[in-house]
């Protein structure tokens, strides 16, 4: 924008420096020098005509430099100091001498010095620092050249009015100036403004310092990571850690060795007397002449002996002596688990002691065959299993499945591998979330059986079934392998069953094959009562008879 355009607004005007006032000056006027004509036409800072002119102070010599005003308030004359009589000074040829030096720069219709002549042009400065020195009369310093130092001022001294352009004017004021800014207030000012120069420039160096101090760990350069303090190492009985801490000491890891077969697998505490329940199939490696040893989860190891075993619930009992200290685990009740209740498995999968894995109950009343290695089939253990999708490996074989109050329900005994052909427990594969377990309601038996009496019973109906039959439901047999297909006087004779039927239900429940029929028949106790739904010609009636015992061959 063209500043030389008459009326073009420009910036307000800034403070530079103030007059100093003498004390001794009168409000009224009195004693100022005359206003000479023409002065209100001058244009004041904001380019309006000034109504009257101000007083000046008395000229000084040519040669006599410009007194730099004082850039502070604080820097004006004390307040009783009184300004020396202003007198002017006669020139060589006696006419009184000008109010101040020449204009250097012959603005028209002044190019003269004269006693009444205007300040010459000038731009509004940019507000100098307190201190800066300012430039000597008549040199105009290049934007941003530093200031020289001002000369000591010589003649006379200012008198109580000072010309100063850039000072505003109060309205309705005539040739006075604005009272100056208090010292006071001043001080304020730059006590917040260095303040805030300080509260940003620590901010600055302890961003700084802080961003270090993450990046490389301290003014060393070593790294301290964060961590959590210790805490207490009990846990919630209910919490899987709970669980899991009351249930590990009464857990044994099993090795078997015999002749050149070996094995490992679990097998936990039933009392204080050193029987340890496990898996058939765990301790049969170790036949007659092989050796037991028994690790408990604190390290301590000892032989073990077989007590009895079962092939066809595919549980035996063991026992170790000499041992104290010893922890029974609680035995739960397995009809009162429901599908979806939480579990946790303790074994030594690929003998790895002490693994503890969790899951739920996925099913149950599974019906599942193992075993089957040997041609008569005397080593196929029938099991009515609970489902679960907790973790069980090879190793598992004889660790509790346990409920959410640490009481033992199932033992862990048979899992559905990938790529298995032979039903479960048939390959030797990772657990793909199917394991099965033996209800411990039925272990519970047949272990107390064992350890009493050195073998277990088996409840029958005394019928033999075609285990080639296709259709559905279990078909008795036309004859028995070793007599008749029913057995004269036994159960399924006294209920009327002949051979060739089929029984499709037991107590209501659907059967589709002979292998069914055989689990659903052992997990139940000899001398139970069952509803059998027989169909014979296509006509299917109910008969009911009492479950016989068999000793386990």
């Amino acid at each position: 924008m063209d500043e030389g355009k008459a009326g073009a607004p420009g910036p307000k005007p800034q403070w530079w420096s103030r007059p100093r006032r003498a004390q001794g000056g009168r409000p009224d006027g009195a004693g100022e020098q005359p206003v000479p004509p023409g002065a209100e036409q001058y244009a004041g800072a904001e380019g309006m005509p000034v109504a009257e002119a101000r007083p000046v102070a008395p000229p000084l010599p040519q040669d006599a430099p410009r007194q730099a005003h004082p850039a502070h308030p604080a820097e004006q004359a004390p307040a009783d100091a009184v300004a020396p009589p202003v007198t002017a000074a006669p020139g060589h040829d006696g006419a009184p001498a000008p109010l101040h030096a020449p204009d250097p720069y012959g603005t028209p219709p002044y190019g003269g010095p004269g006693p009444w002549a205007p300040a010459p042009p000038v731009q509004r400065p940019v507000t100098p620092a307190h201190g800066t020195q300012l430039p000597q009369a008549g040199v105009t310093p290049a934007h941003g050249t530093p200031f020289p130092a001002a000369a000591p001022p010589a003649g006379p001294q200012p008198g109580p009015w000072q010309y100063d352009p850039w000072a505003p004017r109060p309205h309705g004021a005539s040739g006075a100036h604005t009272a100056p800014v208090p010292a006071k207030r001043a001080r304020r000012g730059r006590l917040v403004a260095g303040a805030a120069l300080v509260a940003l420039a620590a901010g600055g160096v302890g961003g700084a310092i802080g961003a270090h101090l993450e990046r490389d760990g301290g003014i060393g350069g070593n790294v301290t990571l964060p961590q959590a303090s210790a805490e207490q190492a009990s846990r919630a009985p209910g919490s899987i850690a709970g669980i899991a801490a009351r249930a590990l000491p009464g857990v044994v890891t099993i090795h078997v060795r015999g002749g050149e077969d070996q094995g490992t697998g679990t097998g936990f505490v039933l009392d204080k007397r050193g029987h340890i329940l496990t898996n058939n199939h765990v301790v049969e490696p170790a036949g007659a002449d092989g050796a037991i040893s028994v690790t408990f989860n604190g390290g301590q190891t000892a032989k073990a002996t077989v007590v009895g075993r079962d092939s066809g619930y595919d549980l035996a009992v063991i026992k170790v002596t000499g041992v104290s200290g010893l922890t029974p685990l609680p035995l739960g009740n397995s009809d009162s688990v429901q599908v979806g209740d939480s579990v946790v498995a303790i074994g030594a999968p690929f003998d790895l002691a002490g693994t503890v894995t969790t899951g739920i109950i996925s099913a149950k009343e599974r019906p599942i065959t193992a075993g089957g290695e040997k041609r008569d089939g005397s080593d196929v253990s029938y099991v009515d299993a609970l489902q679960t999708d907790a973790p069980i490996n090879p190793g598992n074989s004889g660790g509790p499945l346990m409920d959410a109050q640490a009481r033992v329900i199932g033992i862990n005994s048979a899992i559905r591998s990938a790529g298995s052909e032979d039903g479960p427990g048939g390959g030797q594969g990772g657990s793909i979330g199917l394991g099965f377990a033996i209800p411990i309601n039925q272990a519970k038996r047949v272990a107390e059986e064992l350890i009493n009496t050195g073998k277990a019973t088996h409840p029958v109906i005394g019928v033999t079934l075609d285990m080639e039959y296709t259709g559905d439901g279990a078909r008795v047999n036309t004859k028995g392998a070793k007599g008749p297909a029913v057995t004269p006087g036994g159960p399924g004779d006294k209920a009327g069953i002949e051979p060739r039927d089929v029984i499709t239900k037991v107590d209501g429940v659907p059967v589709h094959s002979g292998q069914e029929l055989i689990v659903k028949i052992r997990s139940h106790r000899p001398g139970d009562r069952l509803g059998l739904t027989v169909e014979r010609d296509g006509r299917e009636r109910t008969v009911r008879l009492t479950l016989g015992s068999a000793d386990a061959g």
